[in-house]
């Protein structure tokens, strides 16, 4: 029977290449990572992805590969001198034995940046082994001196048959598992914990083991870990940050959707960010700029509506305002789209930027008596205006068909 003070997780984590599950993009035979851990060049590494993925085991296996003594340090509670006190331990235990130090610092993103360049000198000179790991990425929180010394691997969140895996060998494993248990683990509860796990093992490993333990024997000793026990036994989590590459991704899809008229896909991405925290005015800013976007005039509605829109969820706030950004969303996919505002304005700045700057033309400049004022032709009359080229498209789609229409027999000879 294993150590019950020790978690399931932590006795079952890898200890070899071999034993570590997914992540086979960068860690699968013949990648760079795997090769450059079998041959023990490694002397800087920063590994990037979601909680419970792997990053702190990989760097146990790193230790163990390059036959290195482990250091794990947080960045969140590791001072410049205590950083120091132990990159000279390192130090003094290379020069002695003979034997290199890696250091594993969880939460690197938390050093500042006299933190991180206390590192850059040891892991230059191959003193130490430095190991970081992150929930962000890499080039928004880390100096670039540390990057580009280092191999840089993203992890993601681990699939749902990995997670399978690995909880299918916490029951099968007797030494470090709940193998010693008799236990009949339906095929229904497992794939609730590996679906709702969101690619976290630790948080799988975890909940497996308090739905196992805190059910009682049945028939004869056996513990039955059903659907309802997996129900109990996890919360549903969510890993979303406001600063990472999952909040852009998310809004990037919301977005996307909108515009490609998927009602159904925009509510879920809008949901799945209202449920994570997100800032409901930052959604419907995105609705404005979209408004303009990908709809402009061929529906001018939808403008008013996201503006309206921003400042009801500003003096409403949530949760009342998710039903505001739920009417928007929908109004807004389901309209009519045009960029044409959108690339006209692309290409007058263009203009601007590359080519030589037209001096107003001369009646158009104040009081010029050679203006000719358009209400004294009866609305509309032609001069030069100044355009360089012809900017505006507007396309045969909903109000901007009027807009296409009114402009071509304006312009008729």
């Amino acid at each position: 029977m294993p150590n019950s003070d020790t978690p399931l997780a932590l006795r079952l984590r890898p200890v070899t290449l071999q034993e570590f599950i997914g992540q086979t993009h960068v860690l699968g035979e013949g990648k760079l990572l795997y090769r450059a851990i079998i041959s023990k060049r490694i002397s800087s590494l920063i590994l990037w992805g979601p909680a419970g993925c792997g990053k702190t085991t990989l760097g146990f296996i790193v230790a163990r590969e390059l036959l290195a003594e482990f250091e794990y340090l947080n960045a969140a509670f590791t001072p410049v001198a205590e950083l120091k006190k132990i990159i000279d331990k390192a130090k003094g235990r290379l020069e002695k034995d003979g034997k290199k130090t890696c250091i594993f610092i969880d939460e690197i993103h938390r050093f500042n940046k006299l933190q991180q360049e206390a590192l850059i000198p040891d892991t230059e000179s191959g003193s130490i082994i430095f190991v970081g790991a992150t929930i962000y990425i890499p080039q928004y929180y880390l100096i670039p001196s540390l990057i580009s010394r280092s191999i840089t691997a993203h992890f993601n969140p681990l699939t749902k048959e990995d997670i399978l895996i690995i909880l299918n060998n916490a029951l099968k494993n007797k030494e470090r598992g709940l193998g010693y248990l008799d236990i009949d683990a339906q095929p229904q509860a497992l794939d609730y914990i590996a679906t709702l796990s969101a690619g976290d093992a630790r948080k799988a490993l975890t909940s497996l083991e308090i739905g196992v333990l805190s059910t009682g024997a049945q028939n004869a000793g056996k513990i039955i870990f059903d659907i309802a026990a997996a129900k109990e036994s996890i919360q549903k989590n969510m890993f979303y940050d406001k600063k990472d590459s999952y909040h852009y991704d998310s809004i990037s899809a919301f977005i996307k959707s909108v515009r490609g008229s998927d009602v159904d896909s925009a509510l879920y991405w809008l949901a799945k960010m209202l449920k994570s925290g997100e800032d409901p005015r930052f959604i419907a800013r995105r609705l404005v700029i979209l408004a303009s976007e990908d709809i402009g005039n061929a529906n001018p509605f939808a403008l008013v509506l996201a503006t309206n829109t921003f400042k009801a969820v500003e003096f409403i706030g949530r949760p009342e305002a998710d039903l505001t950004l739920a009417q928007a969303t929908i109004y807004l996919a389901a309209s009519q789209k045009s960029n044409s505002a959108c690339l006209a304005i692309e290409k007058a700045k263009q203009d601007i930027e590359n080519e030589e700057t037209k001096e107003v033309p001369g009646h158009l400049k104040t009081h010029s008596k050679d203006y000719k004022y358009p209400h004294s032709f009866g609305g509309f009359v032609k001069q030069d205006y100044g355009a360089i080229h012809k900017y505006y498209f507007p396309k045969e789609i909903g109000e901007e068909k009027k807009i296409k229409d009114f402009l071509e027999n304006l312009h008729k000879e």
